[in-house]
């Protein structure tokens, strides 16, 4: 399954290349909102949480109400997953308030955040750079790796995001052989983002049982919806 990815930072739908330099801006939100209507799922990230910069908690509400959306960027807390999810999100994707400065899986957290929303609307965001996992919107680093973070946090989602930062943005294609490792870690929903160029590409990981998020080559027409 191909999942379109909206990414919003300012108060617009961008896209970034690996989460620094800004490709592409938009302001037409109508047009991109009819254009993924007819998606089963939308994967909707605000940047400037993420970033720790603000936040664009109005357009993620107005958006949450019109597509069907799984929202991350800046969830660190269950009371703002539960807000979320009231803004009307399918699910919430966490990542960084996951792990420890130290390099530990939060599971107490985990399994809170699982226990007060419900671990099926749960995503947990697994995002690396040069096979570590990156957090605080990839501005650091780590020491884990998604190997060892996905068996923890198996009871305590519905699904895993696994993001390949150093092909983000980039469209020189998704490692398939990844795909193939991490699928072998988890009995949840696998969804892999970054650099994923072609429909072949997403047959591929459909293959394979993981889903594809979509964002450079969807706004540049390189793959069209």
């Amino acid at each position: 399954m191909l999942i379109p990815s909206i990414d919003l930072l300012g108060g617009q739908i961008v896209q970034l290349v690996q989460g620094e330099k800004l490709r592409l801006a938009f302001d037409d939100f109508e047009f991109w909102i009819a254009k993924f209507s007819k998606f089963p799922l939308v994967q909707l990230i605000d940047l400037d949480a993420a970033m720790r910069q603000g936040d664009n908690s109005a357009l993620v509400a107005q958006i949450a109400k019109r597509l069907p959306v799984q929202v991350g960027g800046g969830i660190r807390s269950i009371e703002r997953a539960r807000q979320v999810l009231d803004a009307g999100a399918r699910r919430v994707i966490i990542g960084s308030a996951l792990f420890s400065a130290e390099g530990a899986v939060n599971t107490d957290f985990a399994a809170e955040l699982a226990a007060a929303v419900g671990a099926a609307q749960v995503v947990a965001g697994i995002d690396t750079k040069n096979g570590r996992i990156a957090v605080k919107g990839w501005k650091a680093q780590v020491e884990l790796t998604p190997d060892e973070a996905i068996p923890q946090l198996e009871a305590h989602a519905g699904a895993f995001l696994y993001t390949h930062v150093d092909g983000e943005g980039l469209m020189q294609g998704f490692p398939i052989e990844t795909a193939a490792r991490l699928r072998k870690l988890t009995q949840r929903q696998l969804i892999v983002a970054g650099g994923i160029r072609s429909q072949q590409e997403v047959d591929a990981l459909d293959a394979l049982g993981a889903n594809a998020v979509v964002g450079m080559a969807v706004y540049t027409e390189l793959l069209t919806v």
